[in-house]
């Protein structure tokens, strides 16, 4: 989809757009806080308007970056953690490499067997088939790998072991932190619009990008690039 496509219809220019996309998406600001922060550059664009903005962009400039991102590692380390929705609690798998680079996320209403086999499948149709995967001591998401592992020729080597997991549960703090002010989303699907834009960020800040430009550029400039 071409930039032009993308912004269509929109009534303020495309750099306040994504600037203000980009302030929610990075840092632990409410959507009033950036309200307030853009009527102090002169610009008045309301509260929900960037609420709009950021469910539906969001996940359309990850869905640009996932053709940029760089290859991972083969062993895996795959965690899951709680986003409330209306006061309920869903599910946010989560993966990254030994070396703390993104693998790839599922938002989930449930955190069963099926969804644990459904994230596994996202994952490794974007990334290849790992090694080894270390997850915790989730029953569920063990045998959602045994699954996966009656299709392979080579089976995945599943690792229970709780410090290696650490490195994924300390990425689940960034999340968690942009998140917060947030208090709760207001429906699942905008929860999961935005989650992908915060995943998206968060791989620009790991330096997850394939594009020889990107190291000349600060993380703003390559989440802009994304527009076209």
């Amino acid at each position: 989809m071409s930039s032009d496509e993308r912004f269509k219809g929109c009534h303020f220019p495309k750099c306040v757009v994504l600037q203000v996309v980009y302030y929610y998406l990075r840092f632990a600001l409410s959507y009033r806080d950036i309200e307030e922060l853009m009527q102090d550059r002169n610009v008045d664009v309301d509260h929900a308007t960037i609420q709009r903005w950021v469910t539906k962009y969001g996940p359309k400039l990850e869905k640009q970056f996932r053709k940029k991102k760089s290859p991972v590692g083969s062993s895996w380390r795959m965690d899951e953690t709680y986003i409330k929705v209306k006061g309920k609690w869903y599910y946010l798998y989560r993966a990254v490499d030994k070396d703390g680079q993104t693998i790839d996320f599922l938002f989930t209403k449930h955190r069963d067997t099926k969804a644990a086999k459904r994230f596994f499948k996202k994952a490794i149709r974007a990334n290849g088939v790992p090694e080894k995967i270390t997850i915790d001591g989730s029953a569920a998401n063990n045998a959602a790998i045994e699954e996966i592992n009656k299709e392979m020729e080579k089976p995945i080597i599943i690792r229970q072991v709780k410090y290696l997991n650490n490195i994924i549960e300390q990425d689940h703090r960034f999340i968690k932190r942009i998140t917060r002010p947030m208090l709760g989303f207001k429906s699942f699907n905008s929860a999961r619009s935005t989650l992908a834009g915060i995943e998206l960020v968060h791989m620009l800040r790991k330096g997850q990008s394939t594009d020889p430009a990107a190291q000349h550029k600060t993380m703003f400039e390559q989440f802009c690039a994304l527009a076209g």
